[in-house]
């Protein structure tokens, strides 16, 4: 298997910024192409030529004419290239694969433990790959990126996970080498909460740049979107929320070694742990989320009191990052205006009116698919970058060399 990032073979100078041009999908005649770049008719087509060569670009439909024959047009390939998504969570696996515009092909859920190791669970993925691939009637070969979210703190730049707390073995894995080994794609490994603040913006949100995305379940964390762009601080943690200290948690440990997190007390299983000294048999947030939905008051009042607790550290986030919409997702989030009621009493109470004039504090619009959409458009930023493309021409030309 050829490894995309090891060829020495160089693409035509500009080629990925023209490709920039066309990256909007809006069919351009190369005498358009030309004037938009003040380049030669000649130089375009050499350019044209190497994306075309890797399916980037290609023919479509004939501009009107003005007398003679009508000029080809030349336009992005959607389903030219695949990429893959992929959202890995401690129970579940989720995977599409996606044309270059993020539209789903197919997509797949199972059952997984994270736990089990990343060779057993990267087995699964590639096996879960290739299924989708044969469903749609494509190949490896086919897919140019490959984008993971997983549950525990990534080093983004490696796509090595960094001792994450709930997957035993991952901690140093090199997760884009073993899969390279398979998939001769570029892959990108982030945290899940990263990547479902890149879904949450991409599909719920387009119009926003500053966006906090809050995951409610049996952890807590944060995605921020500042000025359009993903922040995930020096070593990656930046959003790690869930283990600020809270003054209503007091002494409560947390699994992280310290006392008084967020997480301790208003994570699904800390909701439940309040409830069961109610006397409530209850083990789980989804144990919660039933006593809510048969309009229990304790339950109702321990939600409420978890939202002002969130509350209480998102107010501290609006000063430091004045965010325009605030969303929360998660499996708690399904206790609906329970939770959110508690979190805008408080994030409203507490922090400055300038900074809350305009603020939206709202449920995920992307919901349970946040992490897949996120993952997918990570994988189609880098892939449709000017470092992605000048990649996969300078792969195609070097393999060309090869053969």
């Amino acid at each position: 298997m050829v490894d995309l990032t090891r060829t020495a073979a160089s693409p035509p100078v500009g080629t990925s910024e023209l490709f920039q041009i066309l990256r909007d999908g809006v069919p351009r005649t190369r005498a358009e192409l030309a004037a938009l770049t003040g380049l030669a008719r000649s130089t375009i087509g050499v350019r044209l030529d190497a994306l075309i060569e890797v399916g980037l670009v290609g023919p479509v439909d004939t501009a009107a004419s003005t007398g003679g024959r009508p000029p080809a047009q030349v336009a992005l390939m959607p389903r030219a290239r695949l990429v893959i998504a992929a959202d890995l969570g401690a129970s579940h696996g989720r995977v599409a694969v996606t044309d270059l515009v993020a539209a789903p092909l197919a997509t797949r859920e199972a059952r997984i433990d994270i736990a089990a190791g990343p060779v057993p669970t990267l087995t699964w993925l590639v096996e879960t790959i290739d299924g989708l691939l044969d469903e749609v009637g494509r190949a490896r070969d086919d897919v140019i990126a490959i984008g993971i979210g997983v549950p525990g703190p990534v080093e983004f730049s490696t796509g090595r996970p960094a001792n994450p707390p709930i997957m035993p073995g991952w901690d140093g894995f090199d997760v884009p080498g073993w899969l390279r080994n398979h998939i001769a794609a570029h892959v990108l490994l982030d945290n899940d909460v990263n990547i479902a603040a890149l879904g949450e913006r991409e599909h719920g949100w387009p119009d926003v740049d500053h966006l906090l995305f809050v995951k409610v379940a049996t952890g807590i964390g944060s995605g921020i979107v500042s000025d359009g762009e993903l922040q995930r601080g020096a070593q990656g943690t930046a959003g790690d929320i869930g283990h600020v200290r809270v003054s209503s948690a007091g002494d409560v440990p947390c699994h992280c070694g310290n006392t008084g997190c967020l997480e301790a007390v208003a994570s699904g299983p800390a909701i439940a742990r309040r409830l069961r000294a109610k006397g409530h048999d209850v083990h789980t947030g989804a144990d919660v989320l039933d006593l809510v939905n048969r309009s229990d008051l304790d339950a109702i009042q321990a939600v409420r009191q978890a939202g002002r607790d969130i509350g209480e550290v998102l107010a501290t986030c609006v000063s430091l990052m004045n965010p325009s919409v605030i969303a929360l997702g998660g499996s708690i989030t399904q206790a609906g205006e329970h939770l959110l009621a508690g979190v805008r009493e408080v994030v409203y109470s507490r922090s400055m009116p300038l900074a809350t004039e305009h603020l939206v504090i709202a449920q995920s619009r992307a919901g349970s698919l946040a992490a897949l959409q996120g993952a997918a458009a990570l994988a189609i930023g880098y892939a449709l970058s000017p470092a992605g493309v000048d990649e996969l021409v300078a792969y195609a030309e070097g393999h060309q060399l090869v053969s």
